[in-house]
């Protein structure tokens, strides 16, 4: 199995202390690249979940985000240190006395350490909530990463299929190529009335053979499409591989190009180019 690096999840947890929602999403890169948008009360868990993901993935630019919203923060009321507010207030209004001057802020009671009591909660808990869902969460994606892998994979090996064919069609014609330029020597000889010596026409035709001939760039060529087919059945981290697979058909392909000396092979030449091109732009997508 393949992997895309484009993908996305999402997953949504409730529990007693709130509800929370992860998302992932991840974009093309050359390496793993991982960036996390986390609560502040939170910012521990990037270590282990960094580790989470290297473990598990070899490429990719991935963005991770956490959203809280806390049941117990919002829904209590104002938990008001009453005794403690009054010795503030006491103690300010003392101050007033001996200054002589000033005003008694009732936010600067409410900011004083203690008058104001916020529930405690168990941060090590629901740490541990959020980093079970973000196993979850980590199996989803994958799982969506191995479904755009496979359709980029049927992609690629249609245009393997279609790379086998055309280079068929040009071994195919190799024979009347070679017939037609035989017979176009010949029509010079005849053109300017010289007696072509039937051994030296066969020397001719025999030079001209094998700089048109292209028996070997084919052969290299439908070798590179099995190697890049075994590639993919063997699955897994497989875009550096592919991508250097695609350069060496594009050799070929340039090879081939470069010897055509009919417009049936330039042809050919041109189609292997474009459906090189097209898998190379596919496979960038691939971890």
């Amino acid at each position: 199995m393949i992997y895309s690096m484009t993908a996305f999840a999402r997953i949504e947890i409730k529990k007693d202390w709130g509800d929370a929602v992860w998302e992932i999403r991840s974009v093309n890169q050359r390496y793993l690249e991982n960036f996390f948008r986390l609560p502040e009360q939170f910012r521990g868990l990037e270590n282990p979940l960094r580790e989470k993901l290297r473990q598990n993935l070899t490429r990719g630019k991935i963005e991770c985000s956490l959203r809280i919203e806390n049941k117990k923060q919002n829904a209590s009321a104002l938990n008001l240190n009453q005794e403690l507010a009054q010795q503030v207030i006491r103690s300010l209004q003392w101050i007033k006395q001996q200054a002589g001057e000033g005003e008694i802020n009732p936010s600067d009671v409410l900011r004083y350490p203690g008058v104001v009591e916020t529930p405690e909660q168990d941060l090590d808990l629901i740490g541990q909530d959020l980093l079970a869902a973000f196993d979850e969460l980590l199996q989803d994606f994958i799982a969506m990463r191995a479904r755009e892998g496979e359709k980029l994979q049927d992609l690629l090996q249609q245009r393997l299929a279609s790379i086998s064919a055309e280079a068929e069609k040009v071994r195919s014609k190799m024979p009347e190529i070679l017939q037609w330029q035989r017979e176009r020597l010949q029509q010079r000889f005849d053109e300017i009335q010289v007696q072509a010596d039937p051994q030296r026409l066969e020397q001719e035709i025999v030079l001209l053979a094998q700089r048109i001939d292209v028996a070997e760039e084919l052969d290299r060529l439908q070798l590179h499409v099995k190697e890049t087919q075994s590639i993919l059945k063997k699955g897994g981290a497989v875009g550096r591989k592919l991508d250097f697979m695609m350069q060496e058909l594009n050799r070929e392909s340039n090879t081939l190009a470069s010897k055509s000396i009919n417009a049936d092979i330039t042809a050919s030449a041109v189609e292997l180019k474009v459906l090189i091109e097209q898998m190379r732009e596919q496979i960038q997508n691939l971890e």
